[in-house]
């Protein structure tokens, strides 16, 4: 909720404060970026000393501490370092906060557990927006007491954490130094199903871009903030309530299947946004998003975490999420350009095809794949 109260404010504090287009996208390319490598390394190294509950601590505060800084000053390079900051606390919980949730769940059930997460997660993603709707149509464009505001449920987040319990466990079986580098190593310790599905999962990444630009042609298209943040809400709301029916689901089909899904509804709404349209096409797009990001979100890492091994599945999530982040670097930073060159059509239209040609991957996949048992199915 904390976090989401300014994300789809961000574009709009942003392009105040004097950033465009393209820097926005480099902005927000080059902080999932900085922090994406780190993902893999405290994946890493939570799986070395066996421990996930410290990391899912420092990492929530550190990004609790770092919102509000952002406002200090306007300086480009403070911006970039307190937005990298933010990121950074992502980095060091992804990858043992996932680990934790795989480990209360069994390979039959976990799209319902991540799945139920990305539901409660995106609740906040309702609630939060919603939150700062109400602020700024008292207060238009007081964007930096809002993210002041933001320091209340970090705090509460804060001390919820401390309510989590590890099990006692032995120390897991994992190889490696432990240094900044050596959850690459992975790569070529990983089952060959992994290499498969991270490929094309890294593909659809460099395309996918920062949601700022969706938010940004809602903006350019004449919507104001409150009707920006409103279908931003929308959104979230589409998916908090299919995030958890998708992971049923998943647990039924295959998460292949159900991922495959969810790539299809990101291309009817990106090549959709290519197009000039009125609000009640835009809330049908991003409902499509909403279901695209349930299908998709929880459903890679249950996906990732049930064909690496136990003791491996913090560094496997962790590689993954790490590169992800520096293919959205590329992806913003490129999808950033094509705007300004050729405008907002062209960037989203690019986009959704090359949605289209990762779905055919994935949909190819199975049948070029010597392992065609159910788990590796899903």
């Amino acid at each position: 909720m904390g976090s989401e109260m300014l994300y789809p404010v961000m574009p709009l504090y942003l392009q105040s404060i004097g950033f465009s287009v393209v820097l926005i996208g480099i902005l927000e390319g080059v902080a999932e970026a900085t922090i994406g490598l780190s993902k893999g390394y405290f994946g890493k190294r939570s799986d070395l000393i066996g421990k996930r509950v410290p990391f899912v601590q420092f990492g929530y505060a550190l990004s609790v501490i770092a919102k509000p800084l952002l406002i200090l000053f306007t300086n480009t390079l403070w911006v970039f370092f307190t937005r990298t900051l933010d990121r950074l606390g992502k980095g060091i919980r992804t990858g043992a906060r996932d680990a934790l949730l795989s480990d209360e769940a069994s390979p039959q059930t976990k799209g319902r557990v991540f799945g139920f997460h990305r539901s409660m997660d995106t609740l906040g993603a309702v609630l939060g927006p919603a939150i700062a709707l109400v602020y700024l149509h008292f207060n238009p464009t007081s964007y930096k007491t809002l993210f002041l505001i933001t320091i209340i449920p970090g705090v509460v987040v804060i001390l919820i954490t401390f309510l989590l319990k590890e099990k006692k466990k032995e120390k897991m079986n994992v190889s490696g130094s432990g240094s900044f580098a050596s959850f690459l190593g992975y790569w070529k310790e990983s089952p060959a199903m992994y290499r498969r599905v991270v490929v094309g999962l890294l593909a659809f990444a460099l395309f996918n871009s920062s949601d700022v630009f969706l938010l940004l042609k809602l903006k350019d298209s004449g919507l104001t903030d409150t009707a920006v943040i409103g279908v931003y809400i929308f959104y979230n709301l589409i998916y908090a309530i299919l995030a958890f029916p998708m992971g049923v689901l998943a647990d039924r089909i295959g998460v292949r299947k159900t991922f495959v899904l969810g790539l299809t509804l990101f291309a009817i709404t990106y090549i959709g946004m290519s197009f000039k349209a009125d609000i009640y096409i835009f809330l049908v797009l991003f409902a499509c998003y909403g279901g695209f990001y349930a299908a998709t979100e929880g459903i890679a890492k249950a996906w990732i975490s049930n064909i690496a091994s136990k003791d491996d599945t913090a560094t496997a999530i962790g590689f993954y999420s790490g590169f992800q982040s520096i293919a959205l670097l590329v992806a913003s930073s490129m999808a950033g350009l094509i705007w300004y060159s050729f405008g907002a059509g062209y960037t989203f239209l690019i986009t959704g095809l090359a949605a289209v040609g990762v779905m055919v991957y994935f949909l190819l996949m199975k049948s070029s794949s010597v392992v065609s048992t159910t788990l590796n199915d899903q």
